[in-house]
């Protein structure tokens, strides 16, 4: 069976698109095409239902998926572990996403680099859910996000509680408002990706409270930018209390309560189900979940 072709389809059914596989493959999408119809011949079942809305796998398509993401997974292992032993030195990467990714995690890989200094470690700084797409491409083995998603082929585990504050600039701040009043004062939020968001509408909707119903000024992809955005005045946000230590510790920054509202959430180490983790990979995780972690 042709590995290329097995990853092909693979990809197609994780991005429930052709023309999106293909482009990510570095494939035309005729290319594409021909390669699920090579593979369907070679197995001599239908694979894919195609149609506007994207790809549905047949029964026959489901139970090679199943077979095809241990394969990867088990390819993916054996290019590693060839890697490995032609590199002299172990290397870690990890995607985070922004909220601990910018503020708390770099102590972390300080502390852990101290103890190991033989590991090359790189780590990418982007929301949730490019975390989670990451993990599925394989391009990052470890994945530090918001929220525990359920998607299958991937599992996760916790690290560490936080919650989620409405913060505004300490010049003309309330220190306390109603539901009714949040629903009045000019928001800014993360975009509709990230896991703050989500953690924010999912925990608006529990209080009954739509975020369609709020008064959002715009969006923004960055905890900095929207920090920035504060401290100039134009608005308030919920963000994590990671993100803003520094600014409430300073007093730049000042908390709003809202009624009995309380937004908590955790933080959770993310990975692929089939993947075996290295030996320093395994090492880092362990550390990642210990106290001994030292976030800043």
């Amino acid at each position: 069976m042709n590995l290329e072709y097995l990853q092909s389809f693979y990809m197609t059914v994780k991005h429930n698109s052709i023309s999106k596989a293909a482009q990510i493959l570095h494939l035309t999408q005729p290319g594409l095409s021909g390669q699920l119809k090579s593979l369907e011949n070679e197995l001599g079942v239908s694979l894919l239902n195609r149609s506007n809305k994207g790809v549905e796998l047949t029964e026959e398509g489901k139970v090679v998926f199943n077979y095809a993401d241990t394969l990867l997974s088990i390819q993916g292992n054996i290019k590693r572990d060839l890697i490995n032993l032609h590199q002299d030195r172990p290397k870690l990467m990890i995607g985070a996403c922004k909220s601990v990714g910018e503020y708390a995690l770099p102590c972390s890989i300080f502390t852990f680099k101290h103890l190991h200094e033989e590991v090359d470690i790189r780590m990418e700084v982007i929301n949730s859910t490019e975390v989670i797409q990451k993990l599925q491409e394989h391009t990052i083995n470890i994945g530090i996000i918001q929220h525990a998603p359920k998607i299958d082929g991937i599992v996760t585990q916790p690290i560490i509680s936080d919650e989620l504050l409405l913060v505004g600039n300490s010049n003309n701040s309330p220190k306390k408002i109603s539901k009714e009043e949040l629903k009045e004062i000019p928001l800014i939020l993360r975009e509709n990706t990230s896991g703050t968001r989500y953690v924010i509408e999912k925990s608006l909707k529990e209080n009954k409270i739509n975020v369609e119903d709020l008064n959002v000024i715009y969006d923004l992809n960055s905890p900095e930018a929207i920090k920035s955005s504060i401290l100039s005045g134009k608005g308030f946000s919920f963000l994590p209390k990671l993100a803003v230590a520094q600014e409430l510790k300073k007093h730049t920054i000042e908390t709003v309560q809202v009624d009995d509202l309380r937004i908590s959430f955790s933080y959770y180490i993310a990975s692929r189900k089939k993947y075996t983790f290295t030996e320093y990979e395994q090492m880092f995780v362990d550390f990642i979940i210990s106290n001994k972690r030292g976030f800043c």
